[in-house]
């Protein structure tokens, strides 16, 4: 298909529409807004669900019942509308339903202000709600890699019967690209054993995130860590470039990881010997190809300080990142030199 113009948001409830997407449940919050507002008009086009919901607390608890019964769900919110979700982000994962969340970052804490962040990287992923349970999360740097993630966020939400946030900030979701968005593809219910579907010609399917029985919670959050694991070892993406003699390496995802190629790219041209190491995807870490590839130092972060420990994780834990370069720059400036 040819390349067009679109917009970072709606270019990404696009390609949610032709990943099959089946209900879509939202609440307004800039910078996110168009998707909510595309997928309005999108949706009922096709038959599919739509509701703007009264609040993101009645988004979440409206995404987690449709989840039960199998179905390709979606969200998308911003920082302050995540949080409010958070609980109802806990119970999904502790029923073990999957379904996918787009959060479009902007500046904070608190209610902050409406320009570009990436300031969510903890919440988004070290769980985001409360218990012991970890989300994946993919990290695109442009509006492409935004709608080719697309199918693959709701495969990996299905295939381990978890959350997976598409992680972006305000400028992926404001700007405008050529983008070639993929082939529509046929809504296609599969009947899962776990769905709550209609329990006709069978026995009824009670899905729960409550464990009184401390051995049975236990076992819960085992099997949970299990699957975890089997993410960590087969879901690894990432790029690099110009590692193979690289003496500085900069560590940077999405918008920052982005930014970080260009300079890194300039400094090549005055003779610096500078890499990238970008993940395409936050959770799991890939420490083990970071581990493997980058052995230069020092490590530069590209991000805010909560991505310190990580970068350091993705260059094999040997190397700490030097406390002084961290590029970056708080509530929604771009990180500039000077």
């Amino acid at each position: 298909m040819a390349r067009e113009m679109w917009k970072g948001n709606e270019a990404i409830a696009e390609a949610a529409v032709r990943a099959g997407l089946e209900a879509y449940f939202g609440y307004p919050i800039t910078p996110q807004n168009e998707v909510l507002e595309y997928l309005s008009r999108r949706m009922p086009e096709l038959g599919r669900a739509f509701v703007q919901a009264e609040s993101e607390p009645a988004v979440i608890n409206m995404v987690y019942g449709a989840a039960c019964t199998g179905a390709r769900v979606m969200t998308s919110s911003s920082s302050p509308g995540i949080s409010l979700m958070s609980e109802g982000l806990s119970y999904i994962a502790g029923t073990e339903v999957p379904m996918v969340l787009v959060n479009v970052m902007r500046g904070g804490p608190g209610l902050g202000n409406i320009a570009p962040s990436q300031g969510d990287y903890n919440q988004a992923c070290k769980g985001g709600g409360h218990g012991d349970y970890h989300p994946i999360v993919l990290a695109p740097a442009s509006i492409q890699e935004a709608v080719d993630l697309m199918p693959v966020a709701f495969e990996l939400a299905h295939k381990y019967l978890n959350i997976c946030t598409i992680l972006i900030d305000g400028s992926i979701g404001q700007m405008m690209e050529p983008v070639q968005l993929p082939e529509m593809q046929p809504v296609v219910r599969k009947e899962y054993d776990w769905a709550v579907s209609g329990a006709k010609g069978r026995s009824r399917h009670v899905l729960s995130s409550i464990y009184l029985d401390v051995p049975t919670e236990e076992k819960t959050n085992l099997r949970l860590l299990g699957r975890w694991r089997e993410a960590q070892e087969n879901e690894i993406r990432y790029k690099e470039y110009f590692l193979e003699d690289a003496e500085i390496v900069v560590i940077g995802f999405g918008t920052a990881g982005r930014i970080a190629l260009s300079a890194v790219r300039a400094a090549r041209a005055q003779g610096i010997k500078v890499g990238l190491f970008r993940p395409h995807q936050r959770e799991p870490l890939p420490v083990q190809a970071g581990g493997g590839t980058v052995q230069a130092g020092p490590i530069l972060p590209g991000g805010g300080d909560e991505y310190r420990a990580d970068a350091q994780g993705c260059a094999g834990g040997g190397q700490k990142p030097d406390p002084g370069a961290l590029l970056r720059a708080a509530g929604g400036r771009d990180a500039l030199p000077g």
